[in-house]
């Protein structure tokens, strides 16, 4: 059976940023929470993170990729550099996913963690812009396959 890495905030955990969940109902979801498929993970209090936390974007020049490599920083509202805690976040999500037998995630959309298909501007000003989060750039690197809450027919295409 293959094993899905989840954001636990998908799941109704309130471990976002602001203390809340981001939970998503969906029939293909819960069937795999019924099988035992799930592996929930908030990366972001895996490494250490409190619960809620200054919002936190990746620099404007650059995504998860950059963020790993070195090129790019993930600041909080307050100017506070935390790029190495997200770091620690995605290393663990790694780990966590090879241990679980996961070859899938389905991962918060926007975060600078999680997002897959798109994540903030890095001004800490509301707006969108495509991209990844450093959580998505170190799983996919690693060969785990990403998807996004609106994605979940095509997780669904990929494990049949």
């Amino acid at each position: 059976m293959q094993r899905i890495l989840v954001s636990a905030c998908l799941l109704g955990q309130p471990v976002r940023y602001d203390g809340s969940a981001k939970t998503v109902t969906d029939a293909l979801l819960e069937r795999w929470r019924q099988e035992g498929r799930l592996v929930p993970l908030c990366p972001e209090v895996g490494a250490g993170f409190p619960t809620p936390r200054p919002p936190a974007e990746i620099e404007t020049a650059g995504g998860g990729a950059a963020v790993l490599a070195g090129e790019a920083r993930i600041l909080e509202n307050t100017g506070r550099d935390v790029t190495g805690t997200f770091v620690r976040g995605a290393e663990l999500a790694v780990r966590h996913a090879r241990q679980a037998g996961c070859a899938f995630a389905l991962l918060t959309d926007g975060s600078p963690s999680c997002g897959s298909t798109f994540i903030y501007s890095g001004a800490l000003d509301g707006v969108r812009r495509a991209g990844q989060g450093v959580v998505t750039a170190a799983l996919e690197a690693a060969g785990i396959r990403v998807f996004a809450p609106a994605q979940i027919a095509d997780l669904a295409e990929a494990l049949a």
